[in-house]
């Protein structure tokens, strides 16, 4: 199984194709269009399903599934935490699948990585789950949070068997990533890792990788590098 992640930076309809050759079973697009925007059954091809989330047609969540998997949205969808939201995946494989778009909050307790750990609560049965998408946050600012933290989440997860899949497969530790996943207003100089896949460690293999997307390549695009994820569970 092969998935995508990738913050899209709007404009979806114009960028979906840059994808295709990476023959993905599924897409998590953050910044994603609504589908009816431009109508993506005509625009992507062979595709089986568009599930799409959010409150501004131009920038929500967009679930796309390919070949043999389907997804069912769940009907525990906290409203606290609009843009983690909880899924089903259906096909060869067939697991929980969170996808994420971690965004600010009027509180901030609960901006960004604090709606991580709210929905962590929530959302208490991970051992068969994927936590994926662009979580605006990484262990650099642990300090700045004394609960609930990044450190706090990925703690949590991996208590649960489910482990970030870049710092597992790279060993990498948290905070000291080598490959950026964001160029902050596409600044070259400003380079931060936000994007993240966690995955039981039961679906990772000897074939699984991880592919963070090149500024050279995707900075035209977004500000976001896309992850790839190729071989999961197979």
């Amino acid at each position: 199984m092969n998935i995508i992640t990738w913050n899209c930076n709007m404009a979806f309809r114009k960028k979906w194709h840059v994808l295709m050759k990476y023959e993905a079973d599924i897409f998590v697009i953050q910044e994603c269009e609504h589908p009816k925007k431009y109508k993506a059954s005509e625009v992507i091809p062979g595709y089986n399903q568009f599930l799409w989330f959010g409150e501004n047609e131009n920038k929500g969540v967009g679930i796309i599934t390919f070949g043999d998997y389907h997804v069912i949205a769940k009907d525990n969808h906290h409203p606290e935490y609009r843009y983690i939201i909880p899924l089903q995946i259906r096909g060869p494989k067939e697991f929980d699948l969170y996808a994420v778009w971690a965004m600010s909050h009027k509180t901030k307790s609960k901006g960004y990585v604090g709606q991580l750990w709210g929905a962590l609560q929530v959302y208490t049965q991970l051992e068969n789950s994927i936590w994926i998408g662009d979580f605006n946050s990484n262990a650099i600012w642990n300090k700045e949070r004394k609960n609930g933290n990044h450190g706090d989440v990925a703690e949590l997860l991996q208590e649960q068997g489910v482990i970030s899949l870049y710092h597992g497969l790279l060993r990498e530790t948290e905070g000291e990533e080598s490959q950026p996943t964001i160029y902050l207003l596409k600044n070259k100089e400003k380079p931060f890792h936000l994007d993240y896949c966690f995955a039981p460690t039961d679906m990772i293999t000897k074939h699984t990788t991880i592919e963070v997307g090149q500024y050279k390549d995707w900075i035209k695009l977004s500000d976001h590098m896309p992850i790839i994820i190729s071989d999961l569970g197979n």
